[in-house]
C-alpha cells in the first residue's frame, strides 16, 4: 500500500466519523522556542491549554514535521530521519478513552478491502501506563487482548506532558511484534522487535512544576478531557510495504535508486555507502518540503538547517563518487513521490528547484575555495610533524567556507590526519555564546532583565514620537549594567527610562533616533534606544553635564534632521517594496529590511539577479510614486482586519492583535509597520537604486539612497563621468562605446601576448627532447618553464616533448611553472615507460605534495598543482628520485 494511500485512508476514516479534516500547518513553527513543528498536535496546542476555543469538537490531520536534533545521526541507523509525517485524530472535550481505542483498533485491523490497514491481530500488543486500569479493561473488551499482550510501563514511557505545568495524561500505544529476527522475546525497550506505531494520549490531568519525563506532581483532573493521538506514517508504510525501515518505503527509496544509478555504487553492500545513500534520500526529501513551505537557505535558524541538509546531501553524493550537480537529478525524483500527498508541490516546483539548485551552485564554489585552504592546513600540519588538524582550522573552514565538520574529518582522513573535533566544538560553543551575548547586549543591555521589569511594573512608556519631536517628561529610573541605579555623573554611559518619550526605539528595520535629553544643569546625549521588555523604552545615554537622578524633570528632543532623513528612508523602503511587487509580481515579498537616515536596504524573495533594465524600471516606478505626492497615513485595527484589508504582514515579524497599518497611495502600498514616516510620498525626495545582490539562495537585496544622500550619490557619479570624459577625451554619451573599444583592444592584445608566450614555451620542446637525463634507463626530462605559463600550455609542452622522444626507450617528461603565485605541474609518459610499470598519476601526486597540493590523472598524462611555489625545484627532483626507486625497487 502506497504511503499516500495510507494517508488518505486515515483521513477518510476519521472524516466519516465526524472529524473535521484540518490541513497540515506549515513546517516553520510559530512557537518562538521551536524552529519547526515536531508533533501532530502542534497547531492544536492553543485548544488543549485553553487559550482558544476550538471551532470543532473532533479533528483529524496529517502534520508535516521536521526533527533537527538528530541530523548528525541520520543514515547511521535506520531509525533517525529529519522530515516525517504524523497522522492524528483529536477530541476536544468530546469522546475519550473508549472511542479512541475503538477507532484505533478498528482502523488498524479492519481488512484492506474495507478501507482499513489489515494488520494481523495476533501480532499486535498494547502498552499502557501501569496505573491506568481503565485503559487495560478497554483493551481487553474492545480488542480482546489477553493479559500477556498488554504491557504496563512507567511514567517515563507511557505518560505525556508538554514539559511544563499544564495538561498531561497517561498514554497507550499499539505495538507490533516483528518476529525473533528483530530482537529478544518480551524485550520492550531494546531492539526493533516490538515496534510502537500509534500512540494514544489520554489528556485528563494537570501537572505541576518539575523537570524530566517523570517525578513531577499530578495536581488534579482537567474539567474537559481531550484525546491526542499520533500514528507514524512512515512506520506504518514500511510495515505495510514489507520493507525493513523507513528508507525503503515508496516515498524515499526511489531517491536512493537514482543516487545509486548516478554514482555506480550499490545500496546494501557497504555500511559506509549505505549511510551516505540514506543521508541523500532523507535530506533531499526534507529540503523539498522545507522550501515548499517558504524556508530559504541562510545562516540563521531554519535557513541554516535547510542549508545544512542540502549541503550534507550534496557532500554525500560527492563521497559516493558523483562529482556533477546532483540535486537537478534527485529533487525531481522526490517530487514525483511527494506530490501524491502534497499536490501543491508540483505548481511550485519551479521556485523550489531554483532555490535548491542555486544553493548547490554556491556550495560547489565554496568547496573549491575551501579545499585550497584545507590543502594549506594539511601541508602545514604535516610539515610540523603533526597528526591532527587543529580545531581552529576546522572552525575556520566551517565558519568561513561552510564546510560541515564531518566533511573536514572525511577529507583529513584521506590525508592520513585526524581532526581536533573537541577544539572545534569548543570554538563553536564560544561563538554561539558570543552571539547570544551580543543579542542580549543590543536588545536588553544586560542579560538580567529584572531591572527593566521592575521599571516596567511602574507603567508603560508612552511614545509621543508620531506626533512630536520634543516632549517634556520625567526620569522614571536609570540603570547601570542592567541594575537599578540612584545617580549617574558626567562621563558615565547609563540607561534611562522616561515617563514618555519622542525617541523611536529600534525595530522593524529602522534604527533608533538620536538627540538630546536636557534639564537644569543636566545634558544627556542619546546614543541608542531599545525595547528590552515589552512596553518599556530604554535610552542609552552619555552624561555630558550634571548629575542624573530619578524623578528629574527633563526635556527630550529628537535631532530634527536625523528624524526627517529617517522618515524618508523608512517610507522609501515601503515605496521600493511596492515598486518591486509591481514590476516583479506578488512573489517578490520583503523578507527583511534596514534603514537609517538617507539609506535603505531591502531583502526580498527572488531567485535570480535583476538585469539593469529591471533595476531601472523599479527605480522609475518608485520615483513616479514619489512624484505623484501620494498621501501617507497610519491606521490601527485588529490583525484579522488588517489581513482582510490586504495589508502585508512581513516574514520574521511578530504582531500584537491590535496593529498599525501604514498606507501609501491607498492599496498601492499597505504594510503592517510601527516605524516613522513622511506625510506625503514627495517628501521622500530623490530615490536612486545603488545596488542589487544575492544574500543567499532565493533571497536578493536591493539598496538605495533617498533625499540628500541620493543627491550626493548622483553628484559623485557625475564627477566620475566628468573625469572619465576628460581622460578618454570623449563626451559622456560616447563613454560606453569608448570603454568597450578599449576593452576589446586590450582583449586582442592579451590574446596575442598569450599566443606569443605559448610559442616561446613550445620552442623549448626540441632542445628538451634532445637532452634527457638517464635515470636507471629511463629518459627523464625535468623542466621548470618561465613563470606565467598556464596549465594548458604546460600540457602542450609536455606532450610535444614526449612526441619527440624515441619510442623504444622509456621516457618521463615533467614540466612545471608558477602562474599567479600558484605552481602547476604536468607529467607525461610514453608507452614504453608504462610498460616499465611507471604511472603519470603516481608521479604527479609526489610532485604536487612538494607544492603543497594534490594532483591526478591517467597513466600516460597527469596534472597537479599547489600553493607553495618554493617547492617547485624540489618537486622536479623528487619525481626523478621516485623514478629511480620504482625502477630499481
Amino acid at each position: 500500500m502506497e504511503t499516500s494511500e495510507i494517508r488518505r485512508r486515515f483521513l477518510q476514516y476519521f472524516e466519516d466519523r465526524g472529524h473535521t479534516v484540518v490541513p497540515s500547518a506549515p513546517l516553520p513553527s510559530p512557537d518562538p522556542n521551536l524552529l519547526f513543528n515536531v508533533a501532530g498536535m502542534a497547531q492544536f496546542v492553543p485548544y488543549f491549554v485553553g487559550q482558544q476555543t476550538p471551532p470543532y469538537s473532533r479533528a483529524t490531520s496529517v502534520q508535516k514535521c521536521v526533527r533537527t536534533l538528530d541530523i548528525d545521526e541520520v543514515g547511521k541507523t535506520t531509525r533517525h530521519g529529519t522530515f516525517f509525517q504524523m497522522n492524528g485524530n483529536f477530541s476536544f472535550g468530546d469522546y475519550f478513552k473508549e472511542k479512541a481505542i475503538e477507532y484505533a483498533w478498528d482502523l488498524v485491523t479492519r481488512p484492506q478491502s474495507d478501507g482499513g490497514y489489515g494488520f494481523d491481530e495476533s501480532v499486535l500488543y498494547a502498552s499502557v501506563y501501569y496505573e491506568d486500569d481503565e485503559a487495560i479493561a478497554l483493551w481487553k473488551r474492545i480488542a480482546g487482548l489477553p493479559d500477556d499482550r498488554i504491557v504496563r510501563l512507567g511514567m517515563k514511557d507511557n505518560f505525556w506532558s508538554m514539559g511544563i505545568p499544564g495538561p498531561c495524561g497517561p498514554c497507550s500505544e499499539i505495538l507490533i511484534d516483528r518476529g525473533p529476527e528483530f530482537g529478544a522475546d518480551r524485550d520492550w525497550e531494546a531492539g526493533d522487535r516490538y515496534l510502537e506505531f500509534w500512540n494514544l494520549v489520554f489528556m485528563q490531568n494537570i501537572r505541576g512544576e518539575g523537570g524530566g519525563k517523570e517525578g513531577y506532581p499530578i495536581l488534579g483532573e482537567l474539567p474537559k478531557k481531550n484525546i491526542d493521538t499520533g500514528l507514524g506514517l512512515e512506520r506504518v508504510s514500511y510495515l505495510l510495504q514489507g520493507v525493513d525501515n523507513m528508507y525503503e518505503i515508496d516515498e524515499i527509496y526511489p531517491v536512493i535508486e537514482k543516487a545509486s544509478e548516478l554514482s555506480g555504487r550499490k545500496y546494501g553492500v557497504e555500511h559506509v555507502d549505505d549511510v551516505r545513500f540514506r543521508v541523500v534520500a532523507d535530506h533531499v526529501r526534507s529540503a523539498l518540503m522545507l522550501i515548499g513551505d517558504g524556508v530559504t537557505p541562510g545562516n540563521e535558524q531554519g535557513g541554516y538547517v535547510l542549508r545544512r541538509l542540502l549541503r550534507r546531501a550534496i557532500r554525500s553524493m560527492r563521497l559516493l563518487g558523483y562529482e556533477d550537480p546532483s540535486l537537478v537529478e534527485l529533487l525531481p525524483v522526490s517530487l514525483e513521490q511527494m506530490k501524491k500527498s502534497y499536490p501543491e508541490l508540483q505548481p511550485d516546483f519551479g521556485r523550489i528547484s531554483q532555490v535548491a539548485y542555486a544553493e548547490e551552485d554556491a556550495f560547489r564554489r565554496t568547496l573549491t575555495a575551501g579545499t585550497s585552504i584545507f590543502d594549506v592546513a594539511v601541508k602545514e600540519t604535516k610539515s610540523e610533524g603533526g597528526a591532527q588538524l587543529a580545531g581552529a582550522k576546522a572552525f575556520q573552514l566551517h565558519d568561513t567556507y561552510g564546510f560541515p565538520i564531518d566533511l573536514t574529518v572525511e577529507m583529513a582522513a584521506e590525508q592520513g590526519l585526524q581532526v581536533d573535533t573537541e577544539g572545534f566544538r569548543t570554538l563553536m560553543k564560544e561563538q554561539r555564546e558570543r552571539a547570544k551575548a551580543d543579542a542580549r547586549a543590543k536588545k536588553a543591555g544586560h542579560a538580567d532583565t529584572s531591572g527593566y521589569r521592575e521599571l516596567r511594573e511602574k507603567g508603560v512608556t508612552e511614545f509621543t514620537g508620531y506626533q512630536e519631536l520634543a516632549t517634556d517628561s520625567q526620569v522614571r529610573g536609570l540603570l547601570k549594567e542592567g541594575a537599578i541605579a540612584s545617580a549617574a555623573e558626567p562621563g558615565e554611559t547609563v540607561e534611562v527610562v522616561l515617563e514618555k518619550t519622542p525617541f523611536y526605539a529600534e525595530s522593524g528595520g529602522q534604527i533608533a533616533d538620536e538627540g538630546l535629553i536636557v534639564a537644569d544643569g543636566v545634558k544627556l546625549k542619546v546614543l541608542d534606544v531599545q525595547k528590552p521588555v515589552k512596553g518599556l523604552i530604554v535610552h542609552r545615554v552619555e552624561v555630558l553635564e550634571g548629575v542624573l537622578q530619578p524623578g528629574l524633570d527633563v526635556h527630550a528632543e529628537v535631532d530634527h534632521e536625523w528624524r526627517v532623513s529617517a522618515c524618508q528612508a523608512h517610507s522609501g523602503t515601503h515605496v521600493v517594496h511596492a515598486a518591486l511587487r509591481q514590476v516583479l509580481g506578488p512573489n517578490a515579498l520583503q523578507s527583511g529590511s534596514y534603514n537609517k537616515p538617507g539609506y535603505l536596504r531591502l531583502d526580498f524573495a527572488w531567485t535570480s539577479a535583476l538585469d539593469q533594465a529591471t533595476r531601472s524600471e523599479i527605480e522609475e516606478v518608485a520615483n513616479l510614486a514619489v512624484r505623484q505626492d501620494l498621501p501617507v497615513s497610519a491606521q490601527y485595527m485588529t490583525l484579522p482586519e488588517a489581513r482582510e484589508w490586504g495589508a502585508l504582514a512581513l516574514f520574521g515579524e511578530t504582531y500584537d492583535e491590535q496593529v498599525r497599518v501604514v498606507e501609501i497611495g491607498g492599496p498601492w502600498s499597505r504594510e503592517l509597520c510601527g516605524g516613522t514616516h513622511v506625510k506625503h510620498s514627495s517628501q521622500v525626495g530623490a530615490l536612486t537604486v545603488t545596488g542589487e545582490s544575492s544574500v543567499g539562495a532565493g533571497v536578493r537585496r536591493i539598496e538605495a539612497f533617498v533625499g540628500m544622500e541620493a543627491l550626493h550619490y548622483l553628484g559623485r557619479e557625475r564627477a566620475l563621468v566628468r573625469l572619465l570624459s576628460e581622460n578618454l577625451k570623449a563626451r559622456p554619451e560616447e563613454l560606453p562605446a569608448k570603454v568597450a573599444d578599449l576593452a576589446e583592444r586590450l582583449r586582442v592584445a592579451e590574446k596575442e601576448l598569450e599566443r606569443v608566450r605559448a610559442a616561446q614555451v613550445l620552442e623549448a620542446a626540441a632542445a628538451l627532447a634532445a637532452n634527457p637525463k638517464d635515470v636507471f634507463g629511463v629518459q627523464y626530462v625535468g623542466h621548470r618553464a618561465p613563470d606565467g605559463v598556464n596549465g594548458g600550455d604546460l600540457r602542450k609542452l609536455a606532450l610535444d616533448v614526449r612526441g619527440r622522444m624515441p619510442a623504444d626507450k622509456p621516457a618521463v617528461i615533467a614540466v612545471l611553472s608558477v602562474n599567479d603565485g600558484k605552481p602547476g605541474v604536468v607529467i607525461a609518459l610514453n608507452d614504453t615507460a608504462r610498460e616499465w610499470r611507471l604511472k603519470a598519476g603516481d608521479l604527479v601526486r609526489v610532485a604536487a605534495e612538494k607544492l603543497g597540493g594534490r594532483g591526478g590523472g591517467k597513466d600516460d598524462v597527469a596534472q597537479g598543482g599547489g600553493t607553495d611555489p618554493a617547492g617547485a625545484d624540489d618537486a622536479l627532483a623528487t619525481v626523478e628520485h621516485t623514478i629511480g626507486q620504482l625502477v630499481t625497487g
